[in-house]
C-alpha cells in the first residue's frame, strides 16, 4: 500500500500502463457518480413539477443504462493504455462496442414502452372501445422487434458480418407475410382510421349504406360490433366498415328532421290544408315549434294523378323520439283533416266499356 502511495506521489503510478488503466477507471466511476447525484437528481426535481408522470418514469429508466454506458466508454478508453497485442485489442473493442449497442437497444425499448404506455393511457381515456386494449400490446411487440433488429444489424456490422443476404431474406419473408395477412392488416388499419377520424364511437346509433342500422357496442382491433334495433348482433370487419358510407344519428347533434308525405283531394283549399296541418303539429309535444333554423314546413310539392301532394317537415330534439313523434303527428294530422272535412283520396281507375254492334 505504501509503495502504491509513493508511486502516486512521485508520478510513477501514471507512467505504469496498469496504473493509468486504474486511474481512468476511477475517473469514470467518479464521473458516473457526479452524473447520478448532481445532474440526474436536478433533472428529477424539474420533472416532478410537470403535470405528467411520463418524464419521471423516463428519467428513472435512463439512470442505470446511462451509468452502464458511461462505464463502458471509460473501459473502452482505459483498455487502450494496456500493453495488449493488436488482435486482442481489436477483440476487446468489438466486445465493448457490442455491449454499448446492447445497452442503447435496451434503453430504446424501455423509452418506447413508456411512451406507448403513456400515449395509450391518454387514448384509452378518450375512447370507450377495446381497440386500444388489443392494439397497444401489438405495438409494444412490434416496436421491440424493430428495435432489436436494428441493434442486431449494428452488432453484426461491428463484427464485419455481411447482413445483405439476411436483409434480402427478411424482405422477401416480410413481403410474403404481408400478402398472407393483407385482409387482417386492412381490418387493423381500418379500425385505427375509424378511431382517429372520430366519425363514430361506442354508443353511437348508425346506419350503413347496406341498409343495416343499430347501436355500436364495441370497436375492436379486427371488427366492430353493432346491435341492431331487433337485438341482433352484427360483426363487421373494420376494413369493410372504413370503406362504407355511415350515417351517424348522433352527429352533428341529436336533433333530426321528420318528413311525412300526405295527399288531399283535388278542390281542397291549399292554404286551409297548410293551416290545419300546422295546427295539428303544434299540438305534438316533441315537435320543435319555435326555431328559425329548424322550422315547421308544409310544402305543396306536386299535383299527382289522384291527389294534391304535400310534404310535411318538422324537427325533434332527439333521434330516439323520431318514430314515436312521427306516429303521433300522423294520427293528429289524419284526425284534423277528417274534422275539417278535407278529403284524403286513394288511387282510382275508371274503366269504360265499349260494346260493339
Amino acid at each position: 500500500m505504501n509503495v502504491v502511495i509513493a508511486d502516486i506521489v512521485t508520478g510513477a503510478f501514471l507512467t505504469n500502463p496498469y496504473g493509468r488503466f486504474i486511474f481512468i477507471t476511477v475517473v469514470f466511476y467518479i464521473l458516473s457518480k457526479i452524473l447520478q447525484v448532481v445532474i440526474l437528481n436536478n433533472i428529477r426535481r424539474l420533472t416532478r413539477k410537470t403535470k405528467t408522470n411520463a418524464d419521471d418514469e423516463i428519467i428513472g429508466k435512463l439512470e442505470k443504462p446511462l451509468l452502464r454506458f458511461l462505464a463502458l466508454i471509460g473501459l473502452k478508453i482505459a483498455v487502450n493504455v494496456l500493453p495488449l497485442s493488436e488482435g486482442v485489442m481489436t477483440v476487446f473493442h468489438h466486445i465493448i462496442n457490442s455491449l454499448l449497442v446492447i445497452v442503447v437497444t435496451l434503453l430504446g425499448m424501455k423509452i418506447v414502452h413508456l411512451l406507448l404506455t403513456s400515449w395509450g393511457a391518454r387514448w384509452a381515456d378518450k375512447t370507450e372501445s377495446t381497440l386500444d386494449d388489443d392494439l397497444l400490446p401489438l405495438l409494444h411487440k412490434a416496436s421491440n422487434v424493430v428495435i432489436i433488429l436494428v441493434g442486431a444489424f449494428f452488432v453484426f456490422g461491428e463484427w464485419n458480418i455481411d447482413v445483405t443476404g439476411l436483409l434480402a431474406g427478411v424482405g422477401i419473408a416480410g413481403l410474403a407475410f404481408g400478402f398472407a395477412i393483407k385482409d387482417s392488416l386492412a381490418n387493423v388499419f381500418g379500425g385505427i382510421s375509424i378511431i382517429l377520424d372520430k366519425a363514430i364511437k361506442v354508443g353511437d346509433a348508425v346506419k350503413l349504406d347496406s341498409g343495416l342500422s343499430g347501436k355500436i357496442l364495441d370497436i375492436g382491433l379486427r371488427s366492430t360490433k353493432i346491435r341492431t334495433w331487433n337485438n341482433e348482433l352484427l360483426i363487421i370487419p373494420n376494413g369493410n366498415l372504413a370503406n362504407s358510407v355511415i350515417q351517424n344519428y348522433k352527429k352533428p347533434d341529436l336533433s333530426v328532421r321528420v318528413v311525412i308525405p300526405i295527399g288531399v283531394e283535388y278542390g281542397a283549399n291549399i292554404d286551409n290544408v297548410k293551416k290545419v296541418v300546422k295546427e295539428a303539429l303544434l299540438s305534438v309535444d316533441k315537435v320543435i315549434k319555435k326555431s328559425t333554423k329548424k322550422p315547421i314546413q308544409i310544402l305543396f310539392v306536386n299535383m299527382a294523378d289522384s291527389a294534391l301532394e304535400f310534404s310535411v317537415r318538422f324537427w325533434v330534439d332527439d333521434y330516439t323520439d323520431k318514430l314515436k313523434t312521427k306516429e303521433e303527428a300522423l294520427c293528429k294530422i289524419y284526425k284534423a283533416l277528417n274534422k275539417h272535412k278535407i278529403g284524403i283520396p286513394f288511387p282510382t281507375r275508371t274503366v269504360y266499356l265499349h260494346e260493339e254492334e
